[in-house]
């Protein structure tokens, strides 16, 4: 088992360069099977969850090759296989797969996923797209069976703009015949790199990034490249940080307009920001002031940002609120900000935080991939030694997260036990 042991309360210098997004990277790999040709993917992350979508890509018997920061796909060996449960339980983005074998082959086999436990991920409306697509769905001791002789165009209107079943109904639809028009969809970012992912082959998709999109069904989808956007969550968690305990810390390699509804908030709250084209330059300040946010879908506070960003709340004058409205079991790393030495209380999906509170180094764990950054960030502004545990969720979403925090200054250390 590997913990992480943080020596905190130092100060950060220096730039940190982010990586390419994850939940990107973990759609892409899925959607490139749909290719009839090869293809090749750039700014890949080094993760646990790319390695695990390789995993079900052998196998699926496809062509994999990985370089620094690529990997290319190959399908022309390709067979439609059983994704089973030691495979999907991996993560929770190897659904994706259900999409991209329905829409090449018109039957998609396999077991539901996993993925982080922060409340109840059903995946209903993936499965009412795929049924509005003309498919048959079944479910027998959790392996589900998606399946039809022909997919057909259809309007389908999403109950919630699920980021998952958004992506996972373009992937079917794509070769499908006819128009698809999907409402109510995601504005995600990553939505919008899919959707130019799959164009990119040859398939004829508009209106990513809005609430209506439009996929006219394409018989073959032909080589290409591309390259996956960068991290905005991961940019999002590092600069949080360097308003703990930054000093001239530069996040780069960013899209400053993906992070809107964070820089608005750490500017609320009297975060030092310089934001140029493609990063952004953070220092600690002597005060901040009380806010409250709201998790909402894209372009809303991310759900994602919002346990990194209580730990800064810990280091405000007065009272902030953090209400969670997307998962709600979003607030497991509150105990442990409590045993760091925070003043939080939690009710009716709402978490109150008093401070400032001082942050002293305790043993921890990384409930989920989110909570594990929150602990992270914690335990790089608490005294004293924090000690991590589970974290193998960080590693999910972090790519070479040690190895970039010592680059400015942290002291922090990945062991075996």
């Amino acid at each position: 088992m590997k913990i992480l042991e943080i020596e905190g309360n130092r100060n950060l210098s220096g730039t940190i360069r982010v990586s390419g997004a994850k939940n990107s990277c973990v759609a892409l790999i899925p959607a490139a099977i749909l290719s009839d040709e090869e293809v090749t993917i750039c700014n890949v992350p080094e993760l646990t969850d790319t390695d695990a979508l390789c995993e079900i890509l052998n196998v699926l018997n496809v062509d994999v090759n990985r370089a620094s920061e690529s990997i290319v796909i190959d399908t022309k060996n390709m067979k439609n296989a059983e994704i089973a449960e030691e495979y999907s339980k991996k993560l929770r983005a190897s659904y994706y797969f259900m999409g991209a074998l329905l829409g090449k082959y018109k039957k998609a086999v396999m077991y539901f996923p996993g993925g982080c436990s922060i409340g109840a991920r059903p995946i209903d409306l993936h499965l009412k797209g795929f049924e509005a697509l003309g498919a048959k769905v079944t479910n027998e001791k959790n392996k589900y069976t998606v399946e039809t002789e022909e997919l057909h165009g259809a309007n389908i209107y999403l109950d919630f703009a699920s980021v998952g079943a958004t992506i996972n109904i373009m992937l079917a639809a794509v070769k499908a015949k006819g128009r698809t028009v999907i409402d109510n969809a995601a504005k995600e970012p990553e939505i919008v790199n899919i959707a130019t992912f799959l164009n990119n082959m040859g398939a004829k998709i508009t209106g990513a990034g809005t609430s209506t999109i439009r996929i006219e069904g394409v018989e073959y989808l032909t080589k290409c490249f591309h390259e996956v956007i960068p991290d905005r969550i991961e940019a999002g968690t590092y600069i949080i940080l360097g308003a703990l305990c930054g000093n001239k810390l530069k996040i780069d390699n960013i899209i400053p307009e993906h992070l809107d509804s964070l820089l608005s908030k750490l500017e609320e709250v009297g975060v030092d920001l310089e934001v140029g084209q493609d990063y952004v330059t953070v220092s600690k300040a002597d005060t901040y002031k009380p806010t409250t946010i709201t998790t909402a879908v894209y372009p809303g506070f991310p759900t994602d940002l919002q346990q990194p960003f209580t730990v800064l709340l810990t280091q405000v004058s007065g009272k902030s609120k953090v209400v969670e409205t997307i998962w709600e079991n979003r607030f497991m790393h509150i105990p442990y900000l409590n045993s760091l030495g925070a003043d939080i209380t939690v009710k009716n999906q709402t978490a109150t935080i008093f401070g400032p509170t001082k942050l002293k180094g305790t043993s921890v764990v990384a409930t989920d991939l989110r909570a594990g950054a929150a602990m992270v960030v914690a335990g790089l502004l608490a005294e004293g030694k924090t000690t991590i545990t589970n974290v193998e969720h960080i590693l999910r979403g972090y790519e070479k997260i040690v190895e970039k925090l010592t680059d400015v200054g942290a002291k922090i250390e990945s062991k075996e036990i």
